[in-house]
Order: C-alpha cells, then sequence, then structure tokens
C-alpha cells in the first residue's frame, strides 16, 4: 500500500518539517473540497532532523523535508522560531523535497508546519517542534548602530559597525538580511556597504520631517559562515525634527536656510578662496562646538607664513572631520556677501553664526553649490552619502537585484585638523 494511502496517515513521525496550510483540492464526502478535514501526514514526510527526544538539529546543516512515497506530495512547509524569524526554503516542481536556503539560527527552538496532498488530492498536515545546537564556534558577529538614540535632522543615515570584517558577498547577503530598518511614515530605503566592516543606511530622498525611525538586528544566533555567528545587538530609535537644509552659494556669498521647503533666512557669508575652496556637494551636520581654537597648522600651513593663523571661532557647526564648519568669523565681515576669503571653512557674523548654531542639530543639511572645489567625499570625513546618487548607492547592498529600477532585496567624536 502506497506511503500516502489513507490507512498509513496515522504512523508516527518524530521528525522536523516546515510548512502551513496548503491549498485544499481534495473533495469531502459531501463534494465540497474547502470542507476537507486535513489529515495526519505524519507517515508521508520526513527530514534530516533530530528523531529522538533531547537530541538537536545540527545548525551547520540545511533542513531538508522529503516526501514518502510517489503517489503524494509536500504543497507548502513553513518554520519560525520563538523570536519569529522565518526560515527561507525552496520546494521542488514535483512537491517531492524542500529544503532551506537560509542558515538555521543556532541554539534556537523552531516550529515547522507541513502540509501535503496525497493522489486524490485530501489535503494533509503536520507540526513539528526542534531545537537547533550551539554553534560550534564561538566567535560572533555584534553589530552597533550609530547615531544614538535621539532627534535628528532628515540628512542622518543610519550606520552599522560589525565587529568581524565580512568580504564574501553572500556572506554579506546574511549580514544585511538581519539588519532591519522601519521609518513612519514608510520610505523607500537601502543599506550601503562602505567597507568590510561598515554599512550606511539612507532613503532614497531625505528622511520625512518629524519621523519615526526603528533600527534592529535579527542576526543572534544565524549562521554566517562556518566560523562566524549573528551575535546580538542593541536596537536604536531615532526621530526626525523639522526639514531644515542651509544652501550656501560660493559665487552669491549667501547662505538661504530653508525650513520645510520655506526660506527662513538669507545670510551673507564667505567661503573657501582659491587654493582652499570649500568641497562642494550636501554635507550633514554632525557636531556644535561653541568654542573651538583654529591652527593653520592642522590643515598643513607652517606657522609664520603668510596662510598661517590661530584664531578662537565660536559658535562652530562642524560638517566635516577634517575641520570643515559655519562659524562666526567677525574678521572678515567687510568680505562677507561679496567675496571668499577663508580657508575651506563657511564664515558669517557672529550673530548670524550664533542664530545658525542655535536652529540647527545634527542631521540637518548644508548644501554647497557653484564652489572651485571638489564635491565631498561620501565617507571617511563626515556624511557625504547623499552625494552618491540613488542607482549607485543601491549598487551598494549585497541584496541589490540588478534591476536599477527595482527595489533591492531588503526594501518593499575625535580630534581633527580644522580650518577657518
Amino acid at each position: 500500500m502506497s506511503h500516502f494511502s489513507r490507512t498509513s496517515r496515522i504512523a508516527g513521525c518524530t521528525l522536523v518539517v516546515i510548512a502551513l496550510g496548503a491549498g485544499v483540492t481534495a473533495c469531502s464526502s459531501d463534494g465540497n473540497p474547502l470542507s476537507a478535514e486535513p489529515y495526519d501526514a505524519a507517515g508521508q514526510i520526513s527530514f534530516n532532523g533530530p528523531t529522538k527526544a533531547g537530541k538537536k538539529a545540527d545548525p551547520d546543516k540545511p533542513l531538508e523535508i522529503t516526501a514518502e512515497g510517489s503517489e503524494g506530495r509536500i504543497t507548502d512547509v513553513t518554520a519560525t522560531d520563538a523570536a519569529g524569524r522565518h526560515l527561507s526554503g525552496e520546494l521542488s516542481a514535483d512537491g517531492s523535497r524542500w529544503h532551506s536556503t537560509s542558515p538555521l539560527a543556532a541554539d534556537a527552538h523552531y516550529t515547522v508546519r507541513v502540509s501535503t496532498e496525497d493522489e486524490d488530492g485530501a489535503p494533509g498536515r503536520r507540526v513539528v517542534a526542534f531545537d537547533t545546537g550551539k554553534p560550534r564556534t564561538q566567535k560572533r558577529l555584534s553589530v552597533t548602530f550609530g547615531p544614538e538614540a535621539g532627534t535628528y535632522g532628515v540628512g542622518q543615515p543610519i550606520t552599522a559597525d560589525l565587529s568581524q570584517p565580512v568580504k564574501d558577498k553572500a556572506q554579506r547577503a546574511i549580514v544585511e538580511r538581519g539588519l532591519k530598518v522601519a521609518s513612519s511614515p514608510v520610505v523607500e530605503g537601502s543599506w550601503h556597504w562602505v567597507d568590510d566592516k561598515k554599512l550606511h543606511y539612507r532613503p532614497k530622498e531625505y528622511w520625512p520631517a518629524n519621523a519615526a525611525v526603528q533600527v534592529r538586528s535579527n542576526l543572534d544566533g544565524i549562521k554566517i559562515s562556518d566560523r562566524l555567528w549573528g551575535g546580538t545587538a542593541k536596537s536604536l530609535k531615532l526621530t526626525t525634527g523639522d526639514k531644515l537644509v542651509a544652501v550656501a552659494d560660493a559665487a552669491s556669498h549667501y547662505m538661504t536656510v530653508y525650513k520645510n521647503d520655506k526660506e527662513i533666512n538669507s545670510i551673507p557669508i564667505t567661503m573657501g578662496k582659491p587654493g582652499f575652496e570649500t568641497r562642494n556637494g550636501v554635507k550633514v551636520v554632525i557636531g556644535k562646538e561653541y568654542f573651538v581654537r583654529m591652527r593653520g597648522t592642522t590643515v598643513g600651513i607652517a606657522e609664520g607664513t603668510s596662510e598661517s593663523y590661530d584664531l578662537p571661532v565660536y559658535y562652530a557647526t562642524r560638517v566635516t572631520w577634517s575641520g570643515e564648519y559655519v562659524h562666526a568669523a567677525p574678521w572678515s565681515v567687510g568680505d562677507q556677501g561679496s567675496a571668499n576669503v577663508s580657508h575651506g571653512c563657511t564664515g558669517m557674523s557672529t550673530s548670524n553664526a550664533a542664530w545658525f548654531y542655535e536652529n540647527v542639530r545634527p542631521g540637518d543639511v548644508v548644501k554647497v553649490v557653484n564652489s572651485y572645489g571638489h564635491t565631498m567625499e561620501p565617507f571617511g570625513n563626515g556624511f557625504g552619502d547623499w552625494n552618491v546618487d540613488w542607482a549607485k548607492w543601491r549598487k551598494g547592498s549585497a541584496l541589490f537585484t540588478g534591476d536599477p529600477e527595482g527595489p533591492t532585496e531588503s526594501d518593499p567624536a575625535r580630534l581633527s585638523p580644522q580650518s577657518t
């Protein structure tokens, strides 16, 4: 008699499987296919997991579920661990085999639901639970999200710093799938690998004003490679404030400040002179310092030369780690609004600098236009992330599908030189 015959439905099996309600095609005694009661499919399926009580599945091995016999098939499999994480998998076209395509979590408890169909189209179901063992290696990948919790401007990227380097693309994909960013309202965004140990996340456009952003990791216990497993990570919650964008025009010598897309101030400024041109492009405010002592030696200007300086600077809003600020420059008020005379910073009167300092926060946007300086570098000197166009940004994701118009798989303070 076939393994999928009615009499075999009561056979016991302690194997683990993954599946959830299949489509019902069999007819019941009253002729209604939707009224058929699923039978116990324990005797129709087998898996490569533990078959004895107290035994644990090897998280290094994929989970496999097979149909016993030739007259029936598996129609659906789902597996979920106690943390609610789903195990992805593939079902063969003939329904004879299902196997997991993502790593099992180590030291986890899984519930597996399998749906079957016999030769007559009658639906069967089986629910099994099993545990996985501990990883063979104690090397864990921890993740630290940034910035710190708080309220930021709409240009603030999310950062993820990894405790171990990840170079392989497939392994990067596993890591990236486990890093979750959710916002309200919902926006399109993507992770971008800066290097082997750092990722940045940003939306396609700036974050919406007054949005809520939550960042978390699902990597705990997940196998990334034979020697590396996911570890714990502290989740992060951020909010954004009003949309504040300051456009500094090196040609007109004015900075126009917009709040929620409406102009709220126009400030005469001076920017980098020839040989010290201010960087073009979008920068993000990374800090504010009421007082900074700026020396020319920190940016390579020899002491005692015509370009050397040593100045007390107030109301300094930092936009690069290399020392570019928007700050008070009372010594150049006569040139502000008409000429560029600084060593790369954006200078303005003390009163205007105080206003700017008091009205901006980290994450707000400073955009420089019409300067002869090079474009702000994307990474390593602050946040130049917005100077990477969206198509190129998405290609920096390990989950990029290759479609330039489509979503990625994952969609729906240190001391430094200073300039004046």
